[in-house]
């Protein structure tokens, strides 16, 4: 018996990833994605990340082959023994981060983040930040550009561009890595256990705004931001036999 009966094509709006999906929904049989049981994503990591992001509610696997520009969460494309190649695939399980903000009028918001969870200073000035972790303040002052809280399957993408730890795919453990940090000069971030949950507070909120992200989701002028892992939602990434997400991060830590 087949392992996916149901399979579903998603592509980026670029016209490499769009002809790769009309060649093989010429050649497979095929379903609306929220009908699939599979849904093969033809693009980068972006793509990949809005999928996800798609299916956060009702998670289904997700087979990516990359039509796109790093393509770090994709296998190689090829247009042949797709079914082969979905039989023995291996499932990577990631879970999101849940950032709860609350911003200087007084709202709430919430967003999910598969890569990271942010805070960016909006203007010239520095952030002035206070960072709790469970309950007990660990830093009573950083001034930064801002902090970032990172996922181990999200610790290759902005969190080691600034200079934070690549975390093994079954680490369980949160990045928390500060972006240019001006105070304390010598701090450059933490480890932190996987069911940790994370308090920044913005002081001087009004004066010096702060922007708050989840992958691409946005709030500004926050004075509060909370994140944890959401254990509750496994996400499913299928990879190639040796190209698994876990293989790749291994990978990356040896250039």
């Amino acid at each position: 018996m087949p392992r996916f009966k149901k399979i579903a094509f998603v592509a980026s709006p670029t016209g490499y990833a769009r002809e790769a999906a009309a060649a093989l929904m010429r050649r497979y049989d095929h379903v609306p994605p929220e009908e699939a049981d599979v849904v093969i994503a033809l693009g980068g990591d972006g793509l990949m990340l809005q999928v996800l992001h798609r299916f956060m509610d009702h998670p289904k696997p997700i087979y990516g082959m990359n039509r796109g520009t790093v393509g770090f969460m994709m296998n190689e494309f090829r247009d042949d023994d797709l079914l082969e190649h979905l039989e023995s695939a291996q499932r990577s399980v990631i879970h999101p981060l849940i950032m709860d903000v609350l911003d200087t009028e007084g709202r709430s918001h919430r967003a999910r983040a598969i890569n990271e969870v942010y805070l960016l200073r909006q203007t010239h000035q520095t952030a002035k930040l206070k960072i709790a972790v469970d309950g007990n303040v660990r830093l009573d002052l950083l001034i930064a550009d801002g902090v970032l809280v990172a996922t181990a399957a999200g610790s290759t993408a902005y969190n080691l561009s600034v200079g934070g730890p690549i975390l093994p795919l079954d680490a369980k453990l949160l990045a928390l890595t500060p972006i240019s940090a001006f105070r304390p000069r010598r701090w450059r971030g933490a480890l932190l256990p996987d069911y940790a949950r994370i308090r920044i507070d913005v002081l001087d909120a009004p004066h010096r705004p702060v922007a708050a992200v989840a992958d691409h989701t946005e709030f500004r002028r926050v004075c509060t931001v909370e994140t944890s892992l959401d254990r509750a939602t496994e996400l499913v990434l299928l990879h190639d036999p040796g190209h698994s997400l876990d293989e790749r991060i291994l990978r990356e830590q040896f250039g």
